[in-house]
């Protein structure tokens, strides 16, 4: 399973890197706080993979990195290669990224 710093998810985020953000916490996490992407719900994300790039890295990302290290897993199985679970969530990005997002 690859992996990816949220201090390197920051530097794809400012260099404007070609990449995907994608959310899978539930509706109401999202709306609380997030770093944009795009939100597709665990419980969904089989019935979403239309909307999941196949062409460009991916990064996955949960609260703490146990839902979106499952996803990784259910997109792998799928057949996707290009997959990045952000290590430590949203959780680790308030934490080492930027403190004004809120921790649950």
């Amino acid at each position: 399973m690859k992996t990816l710093s949220v201090t390197k998810l920051k530097t794809w985020i400012d260099a404007k890197k070609d990449f995907q953000l994608v959310d899978v916490r539930e509706t109401q996490e999202f709306t609380f706080c997030n770093i944009g992407g795009d939100l597709i719900p665990l419980g969904t994300l089989l019935q979403n993979t239309h909307r999941i790039s196949k062409d460009k890295p991916v990064a996955l990302l949960c609260r703490s990195g146990k839902r979106s290290g499952m996803a990784q897993s259910q997109l792998e199985a799928a057949g996707f290669t290009n997959l990045y679970n952000l290590d430590g969530g949203i959780l680790r990005w308030s934490d080492e990224i930027d403190p004004s997002v809120p921790k649950y």
